[in-house]
């Protein structure tokens, strides 16, 4: 019998058959809504706790941040009836905006970053909708409720999550309140997208397994984690039951088939609370993305890197702003340093080398001197001894060092100077590492790249391990910035940098 007459056949039957009676399926089991697994329900219920205890705490904070401005306003004579509306509409405004504006659902599985952007979009917006309206209504202006509420509602908020993301992340160190997760995929993008979600109080997902689509059963050995692999492509919902997890994170599908996220997103009913598609954009930031979608197909819009323009002069300003500030107390430092220097051993205060900057253009970059006079003539005859990686001269206890550059080195005080370099517009005071000329003649063509922007005095490898990273992971973090970089980010990692200082490590 053809597919059509089977087809024609089963209408039939179906036509034919008697109707059930009210309440009683057409076919049991088959028609019948997916029910939730125990996993997900557990899943469901610790999410469920954890929101209820946020909002328990972002009502403490607005209401006593709007209790607070309610009462300054009173202290001024303004009207109890005026103030009382303002108070209740802002407090439920506010409330409100932070449920609709799912600043909870940041708080479980997004970055802080996106989390603080909720929460002050939700702030703002209260505002400004309550401020909008008490105009309109042509009331009393609500000046001491903005100025004492706002920075004090937004102020708590802040403080308060970054309490509970930091008690969220000790259960997820011990095992509890993490999404576990089922990574499918091609070896390479499985090993690359567990290697993103580890550890699990950082990324929100506990990795318990892996389905690899060639069926290869080989564990996987990410770093020092050993991650069992189960089942095949066809395989994925059952083993995915089978593990107790509530998220599959697909990182490929199977050539050929553009419907295996659809089916299994079917299978996955009931038994995972998400699925996650995985898409190997390496080090490309969320803000340069964009998700949209044309006749049903979702497309990820990649926002290429500019190195001109207005946040570049953002960034400048930014560099002169603090070189300037941090060469006042340098200033005052810089004669005992001096004097420790020359005692300790004969030359210079300052070492001057030349380096490469931005589209390779050569400057001289200033730092304290913290080796002996002679340390270039001496780098040969220490080259069996180099403990750097790729095209870098690393030693940990480097004869050249004196022993006052030992300790400036330690506390990165032999680096000062350079912020002369970012005021004379060399150098920024974050960007990638400043290049010697003899390591830009071996570049590879990729990292070339390093040079399209100005080289920093500290940067993402600085407050990434510095000295202890290897050369492929200095270059892939530098990298990283020259595409990602912005003037918040620069500030992010200008305060990673003074906690770098005050605990170093990596640094010799």
């Amino acid at each position: 019998m053809t597919s059509v007459e089977e087809a024609l056949s089963l209408t039939r039957t179906a036509v034919a058959a008697p109707m059930p009676m009210t309440g009683e399926p057409v076919a049991a089991g088959a028609s019948a809504a997916p029910r939730a697994t125990a996993t997900l329900t557990r899943r469901r219920d610790w999410e469920r706790r954890f929101r209820a205890r946020l909002q328990l705490s972002d009502s403490a904070t607005v209401l006593c941040a709007v209790a607070v401005g309610a009462a300054i306003e009173l202290r001024e004579g303004v009207t109890p009836s005026g103030v009382a509306l303002r108070a209740v509409l802002l407090a439920v405004l506010w409330l409100g905006l932070l449920t609709l504006l799912r600043t909870r659902d940041a708080a479980l599985f997004r970055s802080r970053r996106e989390e603080a952007k909720a929460l002050t979009n939700a702030t703002v917006l209260s505002f400004g909708i309550v401020a909008i309206a008490v105009v309109v209504w042509g009331g009393q202006a609500m000046r001491p409720m903005v100025l004492a509420a706002l920075p004090l509602g937004a102020t708590g908020l802040l403080a308060g999550r970054l309490l509970w993301r930091a008690r969220l992340q000790a259960h997820r160190r011990s095992g509890r309140f993490a999404s576990r997760a089922l990574v499918v995929g091609d070896r390479d993008d499985v090993e690359s997208a567990i290697r993103a979600l580890l550890p699990a109080e950082k990324s929100g997902y506990q990795v318990v397994g892996a389905t690899l689509l060639d069926g290869n059963a080989r564990d996987l050995l990410v770093g020092d984690v050993r991650i069992p692999v189960f089942g095949n492509a066809l395989t994925v919902g059952t083993v995915a039951a089978q593990l107790g997890t509530d998220t599959v994170v697909v990182t490929s599908r199977p050539a050929g088939d553009p419907d295996f996220v659809k089916r299994l997103s079917w299978r996955l009913e009931g038994t995972a609370a998400e699925l996650v598609l995985s898409n190997r954009l390496p080090d490309v930031t969320a803000p340069r993305l964009r998700f949209s979608a044309v006749d049903g197909l979702p497309l990820i819009r990649m926002r290429l890197t500019e190195y001109r323009g207005l946040a570049h002069v953002c960034k400048r300003i930014l560099d002169v702003v603090v070189a300037t500030i941090a060469l006042i107390p340098i200033a005052m430092m810089a004669p005992v340093l001096a004097v420790l220097i020359k005692l300790d051993s004969p030359g210079p205060v300052l070492f001057l080398q030349e380096r490469v900057g931005r589209d390779g253009r050569l400057f001289r970059m200033v730092k304290f001197r913290s080796m002996s006079t002679d340390a270039e003539a001496r780098l040969a005859s220490l080259g069996e001894q180099n403990q750097g990686s790729g095209l870098l001269f690393k030693m940990k206890e480097d004869p050249r060092v004196t022993r006052v550059g030992r300790i400036l080195r330690k506390l990165s005080l032999d680096e000062l100077p350079q912020f002369w370099n970012v005021l004379t517009g060399d150098m920024s005071v974050v960007g990638p590492r400043p290049p010697l000329p003899r390591e830009v003649v071996g570049y590879e063509e990729h990292v070339t790249r390093r040079l399209f922007v100005k080289p920093g005095i500290t940067g993402l490898w600085q407050v990434s391990g510095r000295s202890d990273l290897s050369w492929e992971e200095s270059v892939r973090l530098d990298l990283r910035y020259v595409e990602n970089w912005s003037v918040p980010d620069d500030v992010r990692i200008m305060w990673r940098t003074a906690r770098v200082m005050l605990q170093p490590s990596g640094a010799y």
